[in-house]
């Protein structure tokens, strides 16, 4: 940037409500996508599954396959949005998931619907990375807590219509399951149209990109053997065995090469000096264990609704309410609250408790579990999430300068996803064990051959076909098992409380990320004039 070129760029100045909420349109389409992509199908997984003649393992991949996707490529949509146009990255983002759902709809074994959530995954990435940070650039972070109310209304709905949505359109003939992926095709071209209309953002001046593709590549390749391995440990091999050590060692070595590269790098994917303030550190690793906790205990609550309780896919996405209704109240009420006071931790610390209690009650149930009380822990959990997940990345943007809010964002939104595979993966191989283990016992004790679950130790089972007496053993092997993931999920929600006890609380901001980058960047000028006349 020339000395001639700063007179041209006129100073950004505080966007009005009315010229926020457009603007929040097109991010609001495009999040609602991103939430259907996983909502809608939550519903119908069984009923994909036993269609397409799949295992267990292929169950928790068609759910990792999008997280891991999302998780390896969050921090390159971070790093391309500091580098390049964020509505254009927004819309090709949009596109990517635009073929993801197309192919995913055609698929016809379940090799290719992986596949097809990869893509899906890769442009969640970008939706998931690139809203928050056009947030962050158009509203000051004291203004943010009431606009996240409306994001929390958005993912309510996305999050209750989608697997209302999904259940009909599995329990609908001539529909079917299909259908669950081909019904967020429009809602991402509307969003790409909206984006086009309504976010307008500044131009900034161009400076060379340089896009660190070495580091990248090291990042992802570490990150995915690693995530492969616990996914397919004591499963498809041994914990302790050669596939093991191979995956382990692969991905160590090429994180420690990734950390070598990216600290000598001049435009690093992830710029390790982030973690320097302890803002970030503390609520980098809060969001690890939130992602892990949450994600990996409740991505599984579908199946157990369906195979323990017995019922419908329709009737399971209305069973999940709760538990999103829990979440909407306290993310819109924690949001004004914080936006009117400016006060922010103690409802940190007050999510991190609830939610730790709602997967403390949620790891008691079984199959003869009442609605009501399902119901009610799963509202606990819900107000827990609501209170935390959004408030740590506030907590991180009103603490970094706006020359990092990408980074910062990103960074969090990766270590979020990268939790929530892990979770799911760790928690869906102990599943299938635990499962499998439970089966097994119970054939045993009534006396019938251990193929009589309706498809060999590690399917997932059509349960409208199997013989009452081993309809009881399916569903109380469901029960166990995924009352046993909530207990192993309790202990990171405790840790990420601790974590989030050592965040210093500080002002919130009243400027926007545009506004704080055009005071950074006029500071800089003055100091470079400075040095240049001394």
């Amino acid at each position: 940037m020339t000395a001639t070129q700063a007179p041209q760029e006129a100073p950004p100045t505080a966007m009005t409500n009315r010229q926020i909420l457009q603007a929040m349109s097109g991010l609001m389409a495009g999040m609602f996508v991103a939430i259907l992509a996983g909502t809608v199908v939550a519903n119908a997984l069984p009923t994909i599954i036993a269609d397409l003649e799949a295992s267990q393992s292929s169950y928790t991949w068609v759910v990792t396959a999008e997280l891991l996707a999302m998780t390896a490529t969050v921090p390159l949509w971070g790093k391309l949005s500091d580098l390049f146009d964020k509505k254009l990255l927004l819309q090709l983002s949009l596109g990517m998931f635009v073929v993801g759902s197309l192919l995913a709809g055609f698929s016809h074994d379940v090799e290719l619907l992986i596949l097809s959530r990869v893509v899906q995954g890769i442009g969640a990435g970008g939706l998931t990375a690139l809203a928050q940070v056009v947030m962050a650039a158009i509203i000051p972070p004291r203004r943010l807590g009431k606009y996240a109310g409306i994001f929390g209304a958005v993912f309510a709905i996305g999050t209750v219509a989608g697997p209302l949505v999904g259940g009909v359109l599995v329990d609908t003939s001539w529909l079917g399951w299909r259908w669950c992926f081909f019904i967020g095709v429009p809602f991402a071209l509307l969003a790409i149209a909206l984006l086009q209309r309504t976010l307008r953002l500044p131009a900034v001046a161009r400076r060379e990109a340089k896009i660190d593709f070495l580091g990248a590549f090291l990042i992802v390749a570490g990150v995915c053997a690693l995530l492969i391995w616990v996914t397919l440990a004591g499963n498809e091999f041994d914990w302790v065995s050669w596939q093991t050590a191979a995956l382990t060692g692969a991905g160590v070595l090429l994180l420690v090469a990734a950390v070598f590269v990216e600290a000598r790098t001049a435009e690093p994917v992830i710029p390790l000096g982030i973690f320097r303030n302890r803002t970030v550190t503390l609520t980098t690793v809060a969001s690890l264990l939130v992602g892990v906790a949450m994600f990996g205990g409740t991505v599984f609550l579908s199946q157990y609704f369906q195979v323990s309780l017995g019922k419908s896919p329709t009737v399971a996405g209305l069973m999940s309410l709760p538990m999103i209704l829990g979440l909407l109240v306290s993310s819109t009420v924690a949001g004004q609250v914080i936006s009117k006071t400016g006060v922010w931790k103690r409802y940190l610390v007050a999510g991190a408790v609830i939610m730790t209690v709602g997967l403390g009650l949620l790891s008691t149930i079984d199959a003869d579990t009442s609605f009501t009380l399902l119901s009610a822990y799963m509202a606990v959990l819900g107000i827990g999430v609501g209170m935390l997940m959004q408030n740590l990345v506030l907590a991180a943007q009103n603490d970094v300068p706006a020359s990092e809010l990408g980074a910062a964002t990103s960074v969090l939104s990766f270590f979020r996803s990268m939790g929530g595979t892990i979770g799911t993966s760790v928690l869906g191989a102990i599943l299938a064990n635990r499962v499998a283990s439970e089966m097994t016992k119970g054939l045993d004790a009534a006396g019938l051959p251990a193929g009589g679950d309706g498809g060999g130790e590690n399917s997932v089972p059509d349960m409208s076909t199997l013989p009452e007496p081993v309809r009881q053993i399916v569903e109380h092997a469901y029960g166990v098992a995924t009352a046993d993931l909530f207990l192993i999920a309790t202990p990171c929600a405790l840790l990420a409380l601790l974590t989030v006890v050592f965040i210093k609380e500080k002002p919130l901001k009243t400027t926007s990320g545009m506004e704080r980058l055009a005071e950074e960047a006029a500071t800089a000028r003055e100091t470079d004039r400075s040095v240049v006349g001394s």
